[in-house]
């Protein structure tokens, strides 16, 4: 069987001239119980903090939201920016979510690159990479039971989180990153791994097998499918319907790329033209047929749909997502070849 996801994710941005943030809520809670019924196998929700298109800040809060109408679908946060917050909190958000979702969690930790999102939080970009080794240590303690004292050079505090998660924390926590050494820190850490960059699996891997512990979950990107999919009956008119939300996603993501300057890892660096959107393949708007031609060819990776992509209105998200209801058995029996 080939190594596909069906993921239906939310990143909840919603410019001034797209669908209502209220809407947008309001149909992501729906949206996440149809996913769930039609056999999709993940809701992945992102996360960042101050974005002027209200890029969703709190996925714990939604996640739990899509829990209660939801009984198999898994859950994937990230990257959830481990540097800008209280590990404690954290991990006492993870212990409920998983309990709430009877152990349907997952959450991707990432170190985050986005400079007014840590002066927003007080903290120093370069600190990132020890809040993410001390933030791992606290949450994976607390998240097993402990009860310890950690000192972070203001003096010590004692740490305890009741209730324990459903899941095994190493089966609940991902490191997230585009570079060796998230692969190399996850491997340290005895956790999973979703990077960038499929090439960094490796790197994962043999760290792993050094340190002598087997590999939790991880996956490996692949090319030649997008980062999204709209489903649609002409592809012509699928791409003029979604083409101004892609724009605004890329365009957004590729102010932060070029912000963080020439250590930047994003795959929307310099991706500002609309004309080329299309062309790069990061979106697609496909139909059916497409969408089964092309798993047919390819070995796996991430089916990905996001059905209200950067504020696109609801009512064109759900025939996306019917259409997507409708292939499934088709999908299936493709993927399983």
């Amino acid at each position: 069987m080939k190594d596909f996801t069906i993921s239906v994710s939310f990143d909840m941005r919603s410019p001034q001239w797209a669908s209502s943030t209220p809407q947008l809520y309001r149909a992501a809670i729906e949206m996440a119980a149809f996913a769930d019924e039609i056999g999709a196998d993940q809701i992945g929700l992102m996360q960042h903090h101050g974005s002027q298109d209200g890029y969703l800040p709190q996925p714990f809060v939604l996640a739990g939201g899509m829990a209660a109408v939801t009984r198999r679908i898994r859950f994937l946060l990230g990257a959830v920016i481990l540097p800008l917050h209280d590990p404690l909190e954290l991990a006492e958000q993870i212990a409920v979510l998983d309990n709430m979702s009877n152990g349907r969690l997952g959450v991707i930790f990432g170190a985050g690159y986005v400079s007014h999102e840590f002066a927003m939080f007080r903290q120093s970009l370069k600190d990132r990479a020890k809040r993410m080794d001390e933030g791992l240590e606290i949450i994976l303690r607390a998240l097993k039971g402990e009860r310890f004292e950690h000192d972070d050079g203001n003096g010590a505090r004692p740490i305890f989180v009741r209730p324990q998660p459903v899941q095994e924390p190493e089966d609940i926590i991902l490191v997230g990153g585009g570079v060796p050494a998230s692969a190399r820190r996850a491997a340290k850490f005895g956790v999973g791994f979703g990077p960038m960059k499929g090439d960094l699996v490796d790197i994962y891997l043999a760290e792993c097998a050094r340190l002598g512990h087997a590999p939790r979950r991880y996956f490996r990107p692949r090319p030649g499918m997008p980062m999204a999919i709209h489903l649609c009956e002409d592809p012509d008119q699928g791409w003029d319907a979604i083409a101004p939300h892609a724009v605004h996603v890329i365009t957004e993501y590729a102010k932060w790329a070029e912000a963080e300057g020439d250590g930047s890892n994003s795959p929307f660096k310099g991706l500002t033209d609309p004309a080329k959107l299309r062309h790069a393949g990061l979106f697609a708007a496909w139909t059916p047929q497409m969408l089964l031609d092309k798993v047919g060819a390819a070995e796996g990776g991430n089916i990905g749909f996001q059905p209200l992509l950067g504020g696109l209105a609801p009512e064109e998200g759900w025939k996306n997502l019917r259409l997507l209801a409708a292939t499934m058995p088709a999908l299936r029996e493709a993927m399983a070849a």
